[in-house]
């Protein structure tokens, strides 16, 4: 068993104190709302000097894909599965009906969810841009594959 020290949340002094008596609860609630099968040993305390604290499983066996010397087409499928599962940890947080009902049956959130997505594309690709012209006139460093 492994047990970590449950701090308040960064983003607290921005948004509401949170509604768990123990940080370890709300990192405990957090964890069980985003994994489709959680640690069966997750759970959290509070020590008798006050500090709170979540625990899991140590060794759970889970696998993580090694990144030394990967190559550009596993990297890609990598990055598509931590996307997927990042988007369907998303989903399961969130109360469907309750979100459905906020955004109405107009296509506002549909045109404004688009609008994002064609706005953060072009931004990536700007940023990319970048990265490449701070590259060519060697004000940053970068290794290129062709070079390995």
């Amino acid at each position: 068993m492994q047990f970590k020290e449950a701090r308040p949340s960064v983003l607290e002094p921005y948004a509401q104190k949170t509604v768990y008596r123990n940080n370890g609860q709300r990192i405990v609630n957090g964890q069980l709302l985003m994994q489709a099968s959680s640690d069966i040993f997750l759970g959290w305390t509070r020590s008798r000097l006050g500090f709170e604290y979540y625990a899991r499983q140590l060794r759970d066996m889970k696998f993580s894909m090694p990144l030394n010397g990967i190559t550009p087409q596993r990297l890609h499928n990598y990055a598509e599965v931590c996307g997927w599962t990042l988007a369907r940890a998303h989903a399961r947080s969130g109360d469907a009906a309750l979100l459905s009902g906020y955004m109405g049956k107009s296509v506002a959130f549909d045109k404004a969810i688009g609008d994002f997505s064609v706005a953060y594309a072009d931004q990536n690709n700007a940023d990319y841009q970048k990265l490449v012209n701070a590259i060519a006139i060697g004000k940053i460093k970068a290794l290129i594959e062709e070079d390995l």
